[in-house]
């Protein structure tokens, strides 16, 4: 129950630093274009989802006893990349899903050009509340540095351009989680990191922490894989077996289904073991990892 209440406490944290990001923002003209990109962003990272990346981030922080108020932000930055991508990801030229969250996705909504703009306006916004940190400055620009880096041809962009061009194309397992490193693990490794960079921490404790959100973002995709094998749209909110429809690599094509949730299994292990050293002070990371290892969409 403390964590389940914990959870909740940190999404209304994170919703309420994007809530008022967002309404400061409002354009004061309704009804022109810019109004409606408006209301399309809010659509977009507003709208639900789980949160795991604020959620590692804030659960990093308080590892290091960083401030709240700074890693809520660090949160809300990190889910305005996470919309971003989804809704970019979701278009036509991408994967061209028409359900996301249980809802129609962005593009189905408002529309193919307004979807390209909202994943641009987020991204800059997530950046904008970076700089909006009461944190010195040298940490303000490493954690901007981290959150480019994970953004880019090193993170998510770079690897869903190998994700395109891998339609149709045999991949070994070393080739794909070297994909998935930098198309969903850049991101995970980035929200650890970037909750650590808020508070002292030293360089034992990174070197731990950057153990422990490698296995975990690799942990994240074959879990993802596998429940989109296993779940129907309406418990996972997105169109299910995309991936075998569109002949790509997943690891439940590769491993089979057993295989894949046995790894699946294996790799939250090793995130947890590397936890170890940080002792009491990485118990809600741990909790979050116990509670992905669970999760069901």
């Amino acid at each position: 129950m403390e964590f389940t209440l914990w959870q909740a406490q940190s999404r209304d944290a994170v919703h309420d630093v994007l809530s008022r990001a967002l309404s400061e923002r409002r354009p004061v003209q309704a009804g022109r274009g810019d109004a409606i990109l408006h209301e399309a962003m809010a659509y977009g990272v507003l709208g639900g989802g789980k949160r795991v990346r604020a959620l590692l981030a804030i659960a990093a922080g308080e590892a290091v006893d960083a401030r709240p108020a700074s890693t809520a932000v660090v949160g809300a930055a990190l889910e305005c990349i996470h919309a971003f991508s989804l809704v970019h990801d979701d278009m036509p030229c991408m994967d061209d899903d028409a359900l996301r969250r249980g809802q129609p996705t962005v593009h189905v909504t408002f529309g193919q050009a307004q979807a390209l703009l909202v994943g641009d306006a987020l991204q800059t916004l997530g950046f904008e509340l970076l700089t909006s940190l009461p944190e010195p400055a040298e940490r303000v620009v490493t954690l901007v540095r981290l959150l480019a880096i994970a953004t880019g041809v090193q993170g998510m962009a770079g690897g869903q351009a190998v994700d395109v061009d891998a339609v149709g194309k045999a991949m070994g397992q070393d080739q794909l989680e070297s994909m998935h490193a930098l198309k969903t693990g850049a991101l995970i490794k980035a929200s650890v990191l970037m909750g650590a960079g808020c508070g002292p921490a030293s360089a034992a404790t990174l070197k731990a922490l950057e153990g422990f959100s490698e296995a975990l973002g690799l942990a994240f995709q074959v879990a993802d894989d596998v429940l989109d094998v296993a779940a129907d749209a309406q418990t996972l909110g997105k169109t299910p077996g995309k991936d075998a429809a569109a002949d790509k690599p997943n690891f439940v094509s590769l491993l089979g289904l057993a295989g894949a949730q046995g790894y699946a299994r294996d790799l939250h292990e090793q995130a947890l073991a590397a936890l170890r050293p940080l002792g009491p002070k990485a118990g809600r990371l741990e909790q979050v990892t116990r509670a992905l290892l669970a999760r069901t969409h």
